[in-house]
C-alpha cells in the first residue's frame, strides 16, 4: 500500500506541477507579450477534478478522511470497532453512489456531444472520462476497506479493526510528521552536498 501511496501522491503532485508551470507561462505571456495561451482555467478545473479523485484515494489509504472524532477514544473497544466498521461502510456506499452519478454525467455528456464553453471547445467526455477512472479507482479503494473492516468485524478482530481504520490520534499524526520532516531534511542535505 506505501508502494501505490507513493505513487498516487506523486502523480498527483505532478499533474499540479504541470498545471503551475503552464499557469505560469499564460501570466508571462500575458505580460510580456499581451496575448493568451488560452485555457489555463480549464486546464485548473480539469487538474482540480483529476487531483481530488487522486486526493481521496490518497486519504482513504492513509486513514486520513476527516472523521469527528472527540469521544472516539473514550469509547469501550466494542464500540470503537462498530463505529469503526461502520464509517468504512458507509464511505465504501459513498464511493459506490458517487460512480454512479459520474457515470450519469460522463453519459450525458456523451449523449448532448458536450465541450467545454472555452476557446478550446474540449469534448467534455475526455476529462470527464479520466475524472470517472479516478472516481472507480477512489472506490475500488474505499469498498476494498470496507471489505476487509467487515471480514474483521464479522471474525471478531477487534483490535486489528481498530488498529487499522480507527481515525489517526494526534500522536500518530505527530509521529508522521516529523517523520516526514527528518525525510525531507535527509533529501535537503543529500542535493546541498
Amino acid at each position: 500500500m506505501a508502494r501505490i501511496e507513493r505513487i498516487l501522491a506523486d502523480l498527483f503532485g505532478i499533474v499540479f506541477l504541470f498545471l503551475s508551470f503552464f499557469i505560469s507561462a499564460e501570466a508571462i505571456a500575458r505580460k510580456l507579450f499581451n496575448t493568451s495561451l488560452q485555457g489555463a482555467d480549464e486546464l485548473g478545473g480539469y487538474a482540480l477534478a483529476v487531483g481530488s479523485t487522486l486526493g481521496f484515494t490518497l486519504a482513504v489509504i492513509g486513514r486520513n478522511h476527516i472523521r469527528v472524532d472527540v469521544l472516539h477514544e473514550l469509547l469501550p473497544h466494542g464500540l470503537q470497532a462498530l463505529l469503526n466498521w461502520l464509517s468504512s461502510l458507509m464511505l465504501g456506499a459513498l464511493a459506490l453512489l458517487i460512480v454512479i452519478i459520474c457515470l450519469a454525467v460522463v453519459k450525458d455528456s456523451i449523449a448532448y456531444g458536450s465541450t467545454a464553453p472555452t476557446p478550446w471547445a474540449t469534448p467534455l467526455v475526455w476529462p470527464q472520462s479520466v475524472w470517472y477512472a479516478g472516481m472507480v479507482g477512489f472506490a475500488v479503494c474505499a469498498v476494498g476497506h470496507a471489505l476487509r473492516a467487515t471480514f474483521l468485524f464479522a471474525t471478531g478482530k477487534i483490535a486489528a479493526l481498530n488498529h487499522e481504520f480507527q481515525p489517526k490520534s494526534v500522536k500518530e499524526e505527530l509521529r508522521e510528521e516529523l517523520a516526514d520532516l527528518a525525510e525531507r531534511g535527509r533529501a535537503n542535505k543529500g542535493t546541498a552536498s
